[in-house]
């Protein structure tokens, strides 16, 4: 019952709408992410809402975008086309929009798959931003207000395949946690799903979850097991190490089993 609870409202945060208010630009885009699937040969469509929020009338421009994630896990933007990219393949309803005051747009998009692409991922971004406005200080520079909305589509049988490298305790936010490097091996990303049993040098018993970062093809990312306490809002107390770790964490009809001790 936990586990799935958790599952729900891992769903939830990630479809939950993204706003961005800086200046006069104050967008809000529902949903910030979207992870699908198609066939080769047949055309994806789907909709994002753009809402604007700001008192005025405000004018969008919108444009795919190549990217990359960082090790924190922040996407990272290049308009340039990348050598293996897929946006040729995607069609956007327009590059400039407007909406009124406190008013919403929705949007379409759509991405064409040739009838001969080969199973993988095409991953891209539509960047909305807003108008350039200038910024007075020592030196007038002008600035914009931009949100990146993320589009993973699975292309025929692409699948993930996720691989435990090491496992090691790393200094995180204060904390000392048990991280995993996971290699993806396969041609889809990923993220990591469910409970990890832990018992501690004190006999205490603590449930782990993985953080939500995305794994992509051919990547390897920390992932640190975050402890599980019954209040979320009571910090869960230190880990007396060594740490036994035992189960199997989820993806995508998959299981990472793990069987360890860790050390600081």
């Amino acid at each position: 019952m936990r586990l799935a609870r958790l599952r729900t409202l891992a769903a939830l945060l990630a479809s939950l709408p993204v706003c961005v208010a800086a200046q006069g630009f104050s967008a809000l885009v529902s949903p910030p992410r979207f992870e699908d699937s198609a066939r080769p040969g047949t055309t994806y469509r789907n909709v994002v809402e753009i809402s604007n929020l700001s008192p005025a009338s405000a004018r969008y421009t919108l444009k795919t975008a190549d990217w990359r994630l960082d090790p924190q896990g922040a996407a990272i933007f290049d308009e340039a086309l990348a050598p293996d990219s897929c946006r040729p393949w995607v069609g956007l309803e327009a590059a400039q929009i407007e909406v009124g005051t406190q008013g919403k747009r929705r949007y379409r998009f759509e991405v064409a798959v040739p009838a001969d692409a080969p199973a993988g991922e095409c991953r891209f971004a539509i960047l909305l931003e807003g108008e350039p406005e200038t910024v007075r200080g020592s030196v007038a520079l002008p600035v914009s207000g931009r949100i990146g909305i993320i589009v993973y589509l699975a292309v025929g049988d692409a699948a993930a395949r996720l691989q435990t490298r090491a496992m090691a305790v790393q200094r995180i936010d204060g904390r000392d946690l048990p991280v995993l490097e996971i290699h993806n091996a396969g041609n889809a990303h990923s993220r990591l799903e469910g409970l990890i049993d832990g018992t501690d040098a004190q006999g205490r018993k603590i449930a782990f979850a993985p953080s939500n970062l995305p794994i992509l093809p051919g990547e390897t990312r920390s992932i640190a097991l975050q402890p599980q306490g019954d209040d979320p809002a009571t910090p869960a107390p230190p880990i007396a190490y060594p740490l036994k770790l035992e189960g199997a964490l989820d993806w995508d009809r998959q299981r990472l089993e793990l069987d360890a001790v860790l050390n600081r």
